[in-house]
């Protein structure tokens, strides 16, 4: 009995110390994306170096950077063409997706990371999109997770990245991450993964604000709190643009 409680003990320890051995030291190029009017996308670097309290193991150290957006609730549709028009069909809640998601890795991601891990961590793109349950009559719910995915895939708000991550003597990382011009404000989440054999074995998080500034953020805020104003000065706007323009015509066809 005394025998079998010493090896408990001494796997406790173990590991214990293997849980604690590693940790992320990380650093940010920027944590702060303003939004102009010039806005064209912007590209962050994510650095830094692992800590250990421990000589490096001999199985090989894959590092993940996952950045996520804004959570957004939607629903996806889908049409079909009857009668000679397109008209909607079928409809699915989508509870929750992020307005952008870029994952960044040392190698390939089943290969960096196991599908057990990936359920507890919701690291890939599939798993960070959390959805409702579907109508009865859809047979097919998960093809509207997949049109999403698709879609964002296309226009870039999402993207997985394998290899992208430059791992140095298995101790220095860094990953650059480029953000497109059609950014939604918010905190965008981003979460570091340390692996071994596709286990967690470390994880730090931290965050980056994304804002609108200057004239943009007046005319966001003055849409929002008083949208009769706005519309009022958006149609003055218009009408001076269009008297502007006919004004210049005149003088260039009398010359």
């Amino acid at each position: 009995m005394r025998a079998a409680l010493a090896c408990l003990a001494l796997a406790a320890c173990l590991l214990a110390a293997r849980t604690g051995a590693e940790e992320v030291v990380l650093g940010l190029s920027k944590d702060k994306v303003a939004i102009t009017a010039t806005f064209e996308g912007s590209e962050i670097l994510v650095f830094g170096a692992v800590k250990r309290e421990v000589p490096i193991p001999e199985e090989p150290l894959d590092v993940i950077v996952a950045v996520a957006g804004p959570d957004k609730p939607l629903i996806v549709r889908r049409k079909e063409r009857r009668f000679g028009i397109w008209v909607n069909i079928d409809a699915v809640e989508i509870d929750a997706a992020p307005s952008f998601y870029a994952v960044a890795t040392t190698g390939p991601f089943d290969q960096v990371l196991s599908n057990v891990e990936d359920l507890r961590h919701r690291v890939s793109i599939p798993q960070a999109i959390r959805s409702v349950g579907a109508p009865a009559t859809v047979g097919d719910a998960q093809a509207f997770t997949d049109a999403v995915i698709r879609i964002r895939k296309g226009n870039g708000a999402y993207k997985v990245e394998e290899g992208a991550v430059s791992l140095d003597e298995q101790t220095l990382f860094r990953a650059s991450i480029s953000m497109p011009a059609n950014l939604t404000e918010g905190v965008y989440a981003t979460r570091i993964f340390l692996t071994r054999g596709g286990e967690v074995v470390a994880t730090y998080q931290t965050s980056i604000d994304v804002r609108k500034v200057g004239l943009e953020r007046w005319l966001f805020n003055m849409s929002r709190e008083q949208p009769l104003l706005y519309g009022l000065m958006s149609l003055a706007i218009a009408i001076a643009a269009g008297w502007g323009a006919s004004a210049a015509f005149r003088v260039l066809r009398q010359n």
